[in-house]
């Protein structure tokens, strides 16, 4: 019942709008910040929940089932990031996925990270304070003026990489798509760069606005870390996601939060053991997740496959954002971020003589518009998806037009 319970109700027939509760009294544009769980994909989890209360939920009955489920999962994600199971760990949130191989790696005092100027504040603390703990310094990658299109942004990474690369420099830590910018990094040509480099710098790829959205399959095998969450642009539930890991951070990175699921022997404690932990990225999986989330995940991928394969689905999203960016582009107050329509569904942008960002959010939400503000730079952020129509971006700038 492993892979069977994961979508038990779903109706190819219905729209994706149709399938989420959430989309059926706002309109919705934050699918950056969390995506709509659809009703199969509910149903799945609570189906899960079920079995293994049925099951267990502490028997030698349930084991198989968990197994199974976790097992699934694995290969489920593997597959999608183009990377063999025994290099996917599960994780419970893209943070947790960047952070616990991270903080394995082999550094020595005096090693630089390289960090790119439009990462999300809670991976940048992280590199700060293993910088502070293991005497590390930080230099920046400048990518947030990129603006325009994949070959002048391709080409600019490029430039600034090769400005901003040192002798020492140990560890890059880049985005694949820009959390507020929209903008696409050409994770495969930096990996390939960071491979020339004498030291072979580690690439960390945080895949939060990536994942679900765009096809992930090359970047995510050629990065040495890549983790994603299943709650954003993949529609599952929050609290589950992955990290594909190369085979060098399995030989070379060290378990750092450690717990029953690290271990290739659970069964007993060993304190004469020098390598207790599993070789596979287990080593950097911890201990009880909620299992039933695996199946509501399996479900919303499962499907996003039934409304299109993985380059049909991102090119609608590149239409409808396309969209979105020319109507605001007609708006004489409006300013997009990008000087061009994005290839992704993020669309930032900002308004002259208008009410702070964070006032507007709210403005608009209490017309059931919602859309969210960033602070770095300061600007507001729509979002694009399959479920997104053309009279929902009309709606958006026409009640842009009047307060601008």
């Amino acid at each position: 019942m492993g892979d069977t319970s994961s979508n038990p109700t779903a109706d190819s027939s219905l729209t994706w709008k149709q399938l989420c509760p959430a989309l059926q009294n706002k309109t919705y544009f934050n699918y950056g910040g969390q995506g709509p769980l659809p009703t199969p994909s509910l149903e799945a989890i609570t189906a899960s929940w079920k079995r293994i209360q049925e099951l267990g939920p502490f028997t030698t009955d349930v084991w198989p089932f968990i197994a199974a489920e976790v097992n699934s999962t694995r290969r489920r994600l593997a597959e999608l990031c183009g990377v063999p199971p025994h290099r996917l760990a599960l994780s419970e949130n893209v943070t947790s996925g960047c952070v616990l191989p991270l903080w394995g790696l082999p550094f020595d005092a005096d090693d630089r990270l390289l960090i790119s100027d439009c990462e999300h504040p809670g991976v940048v603390a992280a590199c700060v304070e293993l910088a502070r703990r293991q005497g590390l310094s930080i230099d920046s990658l400048p990518v947030k003026h990129l603006r325009g299109d994949q070959p002048s942004t391709d080409a600019g990474l490029a430039e600034a990489l090769e400005q901003s690369l040192t002798p020492r420099t140990r560890l890059v830590v880049l985005s694949h798509l820009l959390w507020n910018t929209g903008q696409i990094m050409p994770i495969a040509a930096v990996a390939e760069r960071l491979h020339q480099h004498p030291r072979k710098p580690y690439l960390l790829v945080d895949a939060a606005q990536s994942f679900g959205q765009i096809p992930v399959a090359e970047a995510a095998a050629r990065a040495d870390i890549y983790a994603f969450t299943g709650h954003k642009w993949a529609c599952g539930p929050e609290g589950l996601g992955g990290v594909a890991l190369s085979q060098r951070v399995l030989e070379q990175g060290q378990p750092t939060l450690i717990g029953w699921r690290s271990l290739r022997d659970e069964s007993k404690a060993d304190l004469s053991s020098a390598d207790p932990f599993h070789h596979d990225s287990r080593r950097f999986e911890v201990a009880t997740s909620c299992v039933p989330l695996m199946a509501g995940l399996r479900s919303s991928l499962d499907l996003m496959e039934q409304h299109g394969h993985a380059e049909a689905r991102w090119q609608r999203i590149q239409t409808l954002s396309s969209d979105l960016w020319q109507g605001l582009s007609a708006l004489a107050a409006v300013s997009p971020l990008l000087n061009q329509p994005p290839a992704s569904g993020l669309v930032s942008f900002q308004i002259s003589n208008a009410p702070a960002p964070a006032d507007l959010v709210q403005q608009l939400g209490r017309d059931g518009i919602w859309i969210r503000d960033l602070a770095d730079p300061s600007c507001l952020r729509a979002c694009t998806h399959i479920s997104t129509s053309n009279e929902e971006i009309d709606r958006l700038i026409t009640a842009l037009s009047t307060i601008s």
